[in-house]
């Protein structure tokens, strides 16, 4: 579980459990009865948020061999951000103390490929949102690297920085486990 860590110790950690899970090591952090009972008791501290989409290739905790109270992740199709998503990481900054924000985004999303295609219903509000990110990408990695970069604008942009507080992008490889956190956001 996660203390008021600093953004680069939560990266580092982030980096080396996706390292165990491409690996083959670990798939899951501490998920024990004893961590269950303290984190009832005590309440969560995360160390990271991670706002991903809601692909069920994509499972964070798996991804960053996390456990019980170690990442606070919001999960949306496409990764996109409105009021809902921002409330959750506004709550997270400022009433648990996260020092990092990963938008995680994927390669083969359904939603970047459904926002090259006209939508009707529910779905209009995640694809219209891509759409305006993508602004007529065709490539689908690039499309959703576009994608992260404005759920990362939208959220440096409304969400009071606290001291430390770091925002990126990063991209996570459905096929291989990987996650690039070099996109340049």
């Amino acid at each position: 579980m996660g203390d008021c860590i600093s953004a680069a110790e939560a990266l580092k950690r982030l980096k080396e459990g996706n390292r165990a899970y491409i690996d083959g090591q670990a798939g899951f952090g501490c998920v024990s009865r004893k961590i269950r009972e303290e984190t009832a008791k005590n309440g969560q501290k995360p160390y990271a948020v991670i706002v991903a989409c809601s692909d069920s290739r994509v499972i964070p905790e798996c991804i960053f061999s996390a456990g019980i109270g170690d990442l606070f992740v919001i999960r949306v199709a496409g990764n996109v951000m409105d009021n809902h998503q921002l409330g959750s990481v506004e709550y997270a900054v400022e009433h648990l103390g996260c020092k990092l924000v990963v938008v995680l985004g994927h390669t083969l999303c359904g939603a970047v490929g459904a926002s090259l295609k006209q939508n009707g219903g529910y779905i209009k509000f995640i694809t219209d949102e891509i759409r305006r990110a993508v602004d007529g990408e065709t490539d689908a990695v690039k499309a959703s690297i576009l994608n992260v970069r404005q759920s990362v604008a939208k959220i440096r942009r409304l969400i009071r920085t606290t001291d430390g507080l770091q925002i990126i992008g990063a991209l996570y490889n459905t096929e291989s486990g990987a996650v690039d956190f070099g996109l340049e956001i």
